[in-house]
């Protein structure tokens, strides 16, 4: 009994609380449009002169700035360079997409017609030099190792650790170092 006498008073707050209460009868109806608020808008900032945000080009370049935009970068292109959601399938017509998340390597090894230890051969037939072939390498672990070792950076942080500009700077520093070392390490191979 004590049971249903508790329900039926805090049904009675509950709809005592959401029913029409004093908030609905004090509305003010609005005096203006949106279109009018938006055309008094402009007129204000046209007057002032004032930009309509600022550029990219009024901020002072920091380290954590960069690295930040090419760490994006980088998640951007290693993901259209490993990926490729509209891909085509071997004997099917080139209007049928794949799922996501097939290889362009694995694409090309289906696509092509030779097996790839033959296009292997080709470009060490070149005569390209070490030099050259452990450049190109270079440049292809470099957005690798920047995107995974300012992952990790990241994750640091994730955690609460390092989040002072001095420390920022720092990691983002050892990062750089890091990347370098073993995209050279990865080039060596």
């Amino acid at each position: 009994m004590a049971a249903l006498a508790l329900r039926g008073l805090g049904r009675r707050c509950l709809l005592a609380r959401l029913g029409p209460g004093p908030a609905l009868h004090q509305a003010v109806p609005m005096a203006t449009t949106a279109r009018e608020e938006m055309r008094r808008f402009w007129e204000r900032n046209e007057r002032s002169g004032r930009p309509l945000s600022p550029h990219v080009s009024i901020y002072k370049w920091s380290l954590p700035m960069a690295m930040s935009i090419t760490h994006r970068g980088t998640g951007v292109a290693l993901s259209l360079g490993v990926s490729l959601s509209p891909g085509v399938s071997p004997g099917v017509s080139l209007s049928v997409p794949l799922s996501p998340g097939v290889s362009l390597f694995s694409v090309a090894a289906l696509l092509l017609p030779e097996p790839f230890p033959h296009y292997l051969a080709q470009v060490g037939g070149l005569s390209l030099g070490p030099a050259l072939v452990c450049s190109a390498k270079f440049l292809l672990a470099l957005p690798f190792c920047y995107h995974t070792w300012n992952g990790l950076r990241h994750l640091a942080w994730d955690l609460g650790k390092g989040l002072r500009l001095p420390q920022v700077t720092q990691s983002g520093l050892l990062v750089l170092a890091l990347t370098l070392l073993s995209s050279a390490g990865l080039a060596a191979l």
